[in-house]
């Protein structure tokens, strides 16, 4: 209830008026008590030093005393003043409208202070509470005066109690509180009724309003009156106008809109400002082989994680402000490959709201141009460096300029290693297109892991045995597992071959093998080189070196551990190297085991 305008501009009238009685409330009572308390002031000063000052004779006060307090007792006082005398010599009453006090020492009964203070200033005024029960509070006077006879002086001491002021500035507020409450009271409900003219249409435009926002745009408002709220009715009216004609012009506006989309061959999506989705066509459904509730409303993470598209809202983002291309590269599934051409949309005042997404299927075209670009790349790559040598040693030897026969034959043998790493390099590249394109032929049979690793030590044997290394076999089983046994050789070759060339002589190179989880692992560590750490998650790709300059001296062609990958994955498998620099690394090929075969016997080797 005390939402509502009225309620507030109710209150608003009732704050304003409450303030304003109080503060003429405050000013009102504070200026009539200092009125009072200063005719109080006067009448004190007026008895103390008209009245009492002359009938106080320039003789001996204590020869005195008696005369001076018989005037006193002829002297009429208004009720609650009270008049003494007191020697400034000795401190004692000489005279007092109190009896009980004649005689005695003010200092005892008298306010301390008001006498000792009035010594030095002549006078001293001071209000303070009567101690004694049931008294209010009092204003004290006193003035001090020398007597001419004897030297000695005298202070008037007065007093009057304030009960009476007091009284009657308690009965002025009383009277001023009721008044305040009847004009409190009067103000919340004349400014109840004022609110009324306001809120009224108010609440009219609400409700029509309201009919507006369901769909019913021929809502008119009746203006009572030409001031501002009237302004505002016409206003409404004009709007209501507009808004009813411009929505038939966009309803017009998309069913073009959405013929075009629902036609074109690409797939669209737009986005707001959050990354949900807000519209795509049956192209993009097609595309991503997706139904509309896996898109529907729903943001991009939550669409990627249901499709299977790699794409996210960061991405796009960063692709439109941050990157050159515009493009965004992605896989959707199935080995699909799609171009993202995102951008955003602002309003008319320039602010992003959101982003199109324009989805382009270009599977075929991306993996012409990456066949050609890696053709292009690597093979021209690999193969300059042997073409180049082959070359120069053939033109010196057409030239004629070598005729040594020990020189001819050194030229010929380097042409010759040199056309063999062009063949073994043709050959790799041969046996990674038939992997790429299912076309490899697999021999699988049960063999025994145990043999296969002896066959490769034995092959390398001259190598080892030339830089002065040591190569153990070590195994806890023998199981016989199904595999291709040329290529698993392949495999152990090339990574034993490899940790041969990296050790350095008298080095060491250690295998074992070990079942664990329905897995055979083959572990072949070195104490070579090492590769770096930054390398590892790279040393599977293909034409990647670690070292280029060595490795083609040691006649390596970057192919060998992206193919014995590609063999490990076929069988099922899985191989993952680790490494420190010149502490040696450790490859492990991980082979599913045939448990039907398997034969748990020790078996240990030491070459």
């Amino acid at each position: 209830m005390f939402k509502s305008i009225r309620w507030k501009l109710s209150i608003l009238y009732f704050v304003l008026v409450f303030i304003a009685m109080a503060i003429v409330g405050i000013f009102i009572t504070d200026r009539l008590e200092d009125y009072n308390l200063d005719i109080v002031r006067q009448n004190l000063v007026s008895i103390s030093n008209n009245t009492i000052r002359s009938i106080i004779p320039d003789s001996s006060l204590p020869d005195a005393k008696d005369s001076i307090q018989d005037s006193i007792d002829m002297i009429t006082l208004p009720i609650g003043y009270s008049i003494s005398i007191v020697d400034s010599l000795d401190y004692s009453i000489i005279a007092s409208s109190n009896d009980s006090f004649t005689g005695k020492n003010s200092l005892d009964v008298l306010d301390r202070k008001v006498i000792m203070s009035s010594l030095t200033q002549k006078s001293y005024e001071l209000d303070i509470v009567d101690p004694s029960p049931g008294s209010s509070m009092v204003k004290i006077m006193a003035f001090s005066f020398i007597n001419d006879a004897n030297g000695g002086g005298y202070i008037i001491y007065s007093s009057a109690s304030l009960e009476g002021v007091y009284a009657s500035l308690n009965t002025v507020t009383d009277v001023f509180l009721t008044a305040t409450l009847i004009a409190l009271f009067v103000s919340l409900l004349v400014g109840f009724l004022i609110s009324g003219s306001i809120t009224t249409p108010i609440n009219e435009l609400n409700a029509k309003a309201s009919l507006i926002a369901k769909g019913d745009f021929s809502q008119r408002v009746t203006n009572h009156s030409n001031d501002e709220i009237g302004m505002l009715g016409n206003t409404f009216n004009y709007l209501t106008k507009r808004l009813d004609n411009t929505l038939v012009e966009i309803s017009s506006e998309k069913s073009k809109l959405d013929a075009i989309i629902n036609n074109m061959a690409d797939g669209l999506m737009a986005l707001d400002e959050h990354g949900f989705i807000v519209l795509y066509n049956k192209a993009l459904l097609k595309l991503l082989k997706a139904r509309d509730i896996d898109i529907y409303g729903s943001s991009v993470h939550d669409m990627s994680l249901q499709t299977g598209v790699g794409i996210s809202f960061s991405a796009i983002k960063k692709c439109i402000f941050d990157d050159n291309s515009n493009q965004l590269i992605i896989n959707a599934g199935d080995e699909k490959i799609l171009r993202v051409s995102p951008a955003y949309y602002s309003d008319d005042a320039k602010k992003q709201t959101g982003f199109i997404l324009v989805f382009q299927d270009i599977t075929d075209a991306q993996r012409l141009e990456n066949m050609r670009k890696d053709f292009v790349a690597n093979v021209s790559h690999e193969l300059k460096t042997p073409i180049t040598t082959i070359k120069s040693y053939a033109e010196t030897l057409s030239s004629g300029i070598v005729t040594e026969p020990e020189t001819v034959s050194e030229f010929l043998m380097v042409i010759e290693n040199e056309a063999d790493r062009m063949t073994s390099i043709v050959r790799d590249l041969l046996q990674l297109s038939h992997f790429d394109f299912k076309k490899a032929q697999w021999n699988f049979e049960h063999n025994s892991i145990n043999d296969i690793i002896r066959e490769c030590i034995e092959h390398l044997k001259i190598y080892y045995i030339e830089k002065n290394q040591t190569v153990n076999f070590t195994t806890t089983n023998n199981p016989n597992i199904l595999v291709d046994k040329a290529k698993i050789k392949q495999v152990i070759l090339n990574i034993l071959s490899n940790a041969i060339k990296y050790t350095p002589e008298f080095g060491n190179v250690d295998i074992s093998v070990d079942t664990v989880d329905n897995f055979v692992d083959i572990y072949i560590r070195d104490d070579g080189l090492g590769i770096p750490e930054e390398d590892l998650e790279q040393i599977f790709e293909r034409f990647y070196r670690v070292d280029k300059g060595r490795s083609r001296q040691q006649g390596g062609t970057g192919l060998g551990l992206s193919i014995a990958r590609d063999i490990v994955i076929a069988h099922g498998g899985k191989l993952k190297a680790s490494s420190e620099i010149n502490k040696g690394s450790i490859f492990k090929i991980s082979l599913p085991v045939d448990k039907s075969v398997a034969n748990p016997n020790k078996d240990g080797l030491n070459v």
